[in-house]
């Protein structure tokens, strides 16, 4: 069976083909530009190396993308790929355009979700394992396929940012998300920069300190309730993490700063976390964190018992966080009409 060199490093892809081939250095820098800068399917496009060397790399090895199972796309442009693994198992991954200011992949680390979240519908899916470095990595490679921006870089991209908020707990997947985060972010690479990237956990506090030192990427957290009582209902994670732990570790990351802030997700549920006071307490709990908070309508789906927050209740906690100086914008739902919004995603196959 063929290697596949999708997923590997610059110091693995090295270690591998000098040890096995005794490739050059400047010889891995040529393939591995051409797997990462230039979106190469196979080794007889790299027309910088020998013929020779072509043939051997194509006997031995592959680079190996997924399979597509399904597209779909929404009436807003939004796109959802469910992505077959080389074990028959799947997963999915929305690329969100927003026209002149780039576009969004949101990336999943997992297949499925063992967190329990009750406004999520992917906890309902239960879970299967960790998807391995090369399957983080080839939904962004994917996603590079589609917008055909191979071989160049944009100052104004089709796809310009990552957010590692799609299925699964990203920090439950730690070794493989930082192996993947790196390559991403990687100048030689994919060259996705450090502040375009965002990383989303539930709350998996004693790992938050350790992502910042690891990647420098932006931190985001699933909030979605203001004390442990409420967030304990709906988030069985806040029994292992309760908040005041949480916001700890948060106020610990490295380099935070009004120009790198943490993003606190708030999915907004009718009756349960979206009152004046809600809101009154979110300003207590956020204070000496330099954040931006979105405010989420909950996104409905079959069996949840959850409803939406009304327009007029979502105005009114933006309002007031806002008055307390905080970034609050009201998040329109983005693929809808395909369940690719956030919470929604589940592999029906």
């Amino acid at each position: 069976m063929k290697k596949n060199l999708l997923g590997l490093s610059y110091d693995e892809l090295f270690n591998l083909l000098n040890e096995e081939l005794d490739v050059k250095k400047y010889q891995v820098k040529q393939i591995y530009s051409w797997i990462y800068h230039h979106g190469a399917r196979n080794f007889l496009d790299m027309t910088n190396i020998s013929k020779k060397l072509q043939k051997t790399l194509e006997d031995r090895y592959e680079i190996k993308r997924l399979k597509v199972l399904n597209e779909q796309k929404s009436i807003d442009g939004t796109v959802k790929w469910l992505l077959e693994t080389e074990d028959g198992n799947s997963v999915e991954c929305v690329f969100i355009p927003e026209g002149k200011r780039g576009g969004a992949l949101c990336v999943s680390s997992q297949v499925g979700c063992k967190m329990g979240c009750k406004f999520c519908c992917t906890a309902t899916q239960g879970f299967t394992r960790n998807l391995t470095t090369p399957e983080i990595i080839a939904q962004v490679v994917h996603c590079r396929d589609y917008v055909q921006e191979w071989g160049k870089l944009l100052e104004t991209r089709k796809f310009s940012n990552i957010v590692m908020m799609g299925q699964g707990e990203p920090l439950n997947n730690y070794d493989n998300l930082v192996k993947a985060l790196n390559i991403m972010s990687d100048g030689e690479g994919l060259s996705i920069s450090k502040r375009r990237i965002t990383v989303s956990t539930c709350g998996i506090a004693n790992k938050i300190v350790s992502l910042g030192i690891d990647t420098d990427v932006k931190l985001a957290i699933s909030l979605h309730a203001v004390n442990d009582e409420k967030r304990s209902k709906i988030m069985p994670i806040n029994k292992a993490f309760p908040i005041k732990k949480l916001m700890a570790e948060i106020r610990k990351y490295p380099n935070l700063s009004n120009s790198r802030r943490v993003t606190f997700e708030y999915i907004m549920i009718d009756g349960l976390n979206d009152t004046k006071q809600d809101a009154l307490d979110l300003i207590k709990l956020l204070k000496g964190i330099p954040a931006k908070i979105n405010l989420i309508g909950f996104n409905e789906w079959e069996g949840s018992s959850f409803k939406r927050s009304s327009p007029e209740a979502m105005k009114r906690f933006s309002d007031i966080l806002t008055r307390a100086g905080y970034i609050c914008p009201i998040r329109t739902p983005r693929g809808n009409d395909i369940s690719a919004a956030c919470g929604q995603l589940k592999n029906k196959s």
